[in-house]
Parts: structure tokens; sequence; C-alpha cells
């Protein structure tokens, strides 16, 4: 469905807020040094919006140099100084909320609906929670193991760690990056992705104004290839944080260990969605929509593989197409827009490929175009269900980042979960069912780091986001993303004063 939407309420002023440039380095605003531009275009209109310098390499050692500088002070802070300056942030945070969501509605094409009830709420939580994990950073309580020794393990921050966030969700992704690691005491230098950096900086911004150091965060804003390149084999930087697809991951990890780095990777998914005969119908048609279109389908936890027993497989193909067809594009800054666009005509039209190749061996039940009218300048794309596809087919197999599900019919329930695994990837899924016994099964054997019960999506502050497989590896969110950003160390204290150990005897002397 469409929705034009009446008048448009003014966006985020982009070019006067950051006339400055668009690096943070050292608590300010500064222009790149490539000498070459980058526009930021509204994908709902493809106006540009905002035209900077993007950074070089130079900028990046100015970054990391920063960062390196700031390091000492932060990580001897307390980790109630460190935690105090986490809930200023969020304070920070609750107050700009508004210019928040509408930076990022402007520059990735989000409803504001889903900006300001999820995007922006999620951050400010998400700080709230590691104000509060930063006073939990405690290693194994003291102990005489040996029965000569006491032993205990402190934990470390790493140093400066150097993270690459990407354009779907710029401001949670920042977040993600940012909040763990200076949590624990690092110091970050955080490359957004170039055609998404007006949150990130708006980020940075709010973190000097919570009072956090100069050179704490600071914000690089290139293009991989040079600056993101550069900053995950610097040499002065002790650990990489990339999200992103599993091509590029494969890429940040040959060049982070050349240089023996720290290495977290979230890469792509490609989110099965089971449903059981015995499942509530209507639970899981409203499911798979809103677990398929989240974002406009640019989620790597995203619904994308709908796996249906027969019994209820065209039912639930007929439903989610007739509820798919209610769903209102239009202008994100729009009242009633449930749909915007995807992030640029590049992105729109990679999805686009996808569902036309589909055609020679599947079904397109609703969707599969680009509207047109006054939404023809913009990036959209209807949401679209394929069925009848193979399932070693292009469609069931790669991550296609757009409002496309396909889905596909089994039999038995080890089919089900067989055919749930049957890709490289493993980081969401979900399993819809009444039974208990059934459900735990599939929480059991379905590979994937977050498997939902009855439900597809949500995410908390306190429990883990990471992936198995082709997925990556580490954490983010929750306490256990301090895995990623500390060091352990063991420390063992001698408790008996006595100058020959017996132990030296293997080195010399009898006993």
């Amino acid at each position: 469905m469409h929705n034009p939407g009446t008048t448009t309420p003014e966006r985020f002023p982009a070019r006067h807020r950051f006339a400055a440039g668009a690096q943070y380095i050292g608590g300010r605003l500064t222009q790149g040094t490539s000498g070459r531009e980058q526009a930021v275009v509204d994908p709902a209109t493809g106006r540009e919006v905002y035209v900077y310098e993007l950074a070089s390499t130079d900028d990046v050692d100015a970054a990391v140099a920063a960062a390196r500088a700031a390091f000492p002070g932060w990580a001897g802070a307390t980790p109630g100084e460190r935690s105090d300056a986490l809930h200023r942030l969020a304070a920070v945070l609750a107050g700009r909320a508004e210019e928040f969501a509408r930076a990022e509605s402007l520059q990735c094409g989000k409803p504001l609906k889903l900006t300001r009830e999820f995007d922006v709420p999620g951050t400010i939580d998400n700080t709230a929670f590691f104000a509060g994990a930063a006073r939990q950073l405690q290693g194994q309580s003291a102990g005489e193991y040996s029965g000569d020794h006491t032993s205990y393990v402190r934990r470390e921050p790493i140093g400066v760690v150097g993270s690459v966030a990407p354009w779907n969700y710029p401001l949670q992704m920042a977040a993600w990056k940012i909040l763990p690691a200076i949590a624990a005491g690092n110091t970050i230098v955080l490359k957004p992705a170039e055609i998404t950096p007006l949150t990130s900086l708006l980020f940075a911004e709010a973190v000097t104004e919570a009072g956090i150091p100069d050179g704490v965060v600071n914000i690089v804003t290139g293009t991989g290839r040079e600056a993101g390149e550069h900053l995950v084999g610097h040499p002065d930087v002790a650990m990489i944080s990339f999200t992103g697809s599993t091509p590029v991951g494969r890429r940040v990890a040959e060049i982070a260990t050349a240089t023996v780095k720290r290495l977290h990777l979230e890469l792509g998914g490609k989110a099965p969605f089971v449903v059981f005969d015995d499942a509530d119908l209507d639970a899981a048609v409203h499911g798979a929509v809103a677990g398929a279109l989240i974002n406009t389908g640019q989620d790597c936890t995203a619904a994308t593989r709908a796996y249906v027993q027969r019994p209820l497989h065209d039912e639930f193909v007929a439903r989610t197409a007739a509820l798919m067809e209610t769903v209102r594009l239009g202008d994100p800054f729009a009242a009633g827009t449930d749909l915007g666009p995807l992030v640029s005509r590049l992105q729109r039209d990679r999805v686009a490929g996808f569902v036309d190749r589909a055609r020679a061996y599947a079904r397109v039940v609703t969707g599969g175009e680009a509207p047109g009218g006054d939404l023809a300048d913009g990036a959209f794309y209807r949401p679209t269900l394929v069925a009848d596809a193979p399932q070693d087919s292009e469609i069931v197999q790669s991550e296609i980042f757009g409002p496309v599900l396909v889905v596909l019919p089994f039999d038995s329930d080890d089919e089900g979960i067989a055919l749930a695994n049957d890709t490289p990837y493993g980081l969401a899924a979900s399993a819809w069912s009444r039974d208990v016994y059934r459900a735990n099964r599939a929480t059991r054997e379905i590979k994937a780091g977050c498997v939902w019960v009855n439900d597809h999506i949500p995410i908390i502050s306190e429990m883990p986001h990471g992936g198995y497989r082709a997925s990556g590896f580490g954490k983010d969110m929750s306490a256990y993303s301090f895995e990623e950003y500390t060091q352990i160390k063991h420390v063992m204290f001698d408790n008996t004063a006595v100058a020959r150990k017996d132990w030296h005897r293997t080195v010399f002397g009898d006993r």
C-alpha cells in the first residue's frame, strides 16, 4: 500500500549542523583531508542533504593518536567514574532524542516511528545498561589454588579499539561498538559507513557534552578501502570490532591478523523462521511480516527464510501476502508511513536483481517491484513474498538485505531443522510452536547465536548479540561483550616467604 502522507515536516539540518566537517577527532569536528567529497543522500527523495570531505589515512593517524593519548587517563579512571560519565551520556542522549531520530530517518530512510520507538530508545537504554555494567568488571575472586600462592584475576582494558560500523543501524551500531569499549576503559576510533555518518557524529558530540575526556571517542568518516583498511592495520590499534558483510569481514580478518590484533566480527545472516504445524498461525503470519520488513529488511537478523510445515504452508503464504499488501510505503517523515525506502538506489537495485533472477525458478506471490508515482525518485521497493524456490537457489542461500521473504514447505521436524541450518550463516532464527518440547528441541539444534520462540527480532541490552559460523564471532551488548573488550591477567603471590622453593630442584640441586 502506498502512503503519500500529508505535509512533510522539516527534516534534519545536516549541512548546518556539520558545517565544520564529518570527522570528530580529539573532541571536535574537523574536515577530512583526502581531497575527495562524499554526499549523504536522503533515500526517500534522492536529494543530497550534506556533502563533506572524506577522511584520509592522515586523519586516521590523528584519530588513533588522540585515542592513544587519552587511554592512560581513561583506563586509570575508577569504574565509578566511568559509570557516572555514561549515566551523564544517557541523560544527554535522552534530552536530544528527537534530533537523533530525525538525523537517523534522514540518512537511512527509516520511518520516524522506527527511529523514535526503536533506534533512539534502544541506544539510550544500552547506554544506561553499560553505565551500570562499568561497575561490574570483576575477575575471579582470590584463592589459594596451589597451596603456596594466592591467585586472582584482573580484567584490564586492551587499549585503542578500531571499530567499523555499517549503514543499516548507524546509531545503534555506533553505540554497540563504543559503549562496552569505553565502559571497560578503552578508547576508540569508529569508522561509520560513509553514506550514513550523521548520528555517529551526534553521538560523539554527546560524549563530549557528557564530560567524557577528549580523545576517548573519535570518528573518522572515510571509505573502507582507505580509512577502514588503514584503521584495521594500524600498529597502535590493539583491537578491531567490525560489523558488516561476511566477504568484507574476511578481508578485515586478513589485515587484522597481520598485526595480531584482538578481533570481533558480527557478519551476515540469513535467519530461518520455522513454523511447525501446531503453531498459532495468526501469530506466525504477523511475526513473519514484522520480522521480514523491519528496517525495510535491512537487518542481519531479519526473517528471510520461512520454513512452514506442509499442513500450514498454503494458508501461511496466502495470509502473509495479504498482510504484506497492507503495509504503507511512504515518506519516512510523514504520519502513517510503515515502511521507508532502502538506504540507496544502489541497494534497491541489488534487491530487485535477486527477485528478478528468482522469477526464472520461483513464484513472486506479491511485491517484486519498485513503486512509481511520487515515490519514484526514492529507493523504495514493495514488500515481497517469494514461494516455490529450491533450497539451493540464490534467493534462499544469499543475504538479500531487503524487504523479501522466501517461504518453503517441510514435512518432518527433522527436515525443518535441517533446512534451517542449511546455509553458511548462523546469526539468528525463530521457532513457532505451542509444544514446549518441540520448541526446546529447535532452540538446541538450530545453529544460531539467538533463537527466538514465537517471536522474531526483539533484542535487549542485558542479552548478547552475535553469531555462529559465517556470521562471525564475539558478542555485542550485555556483560558478555566485556569478553571482547578486556584482557584477562592472572596475578600470583607467593605466601611462603621461602627463598628456595621445592620446585627449584627441577632446575638445580636435590630435595
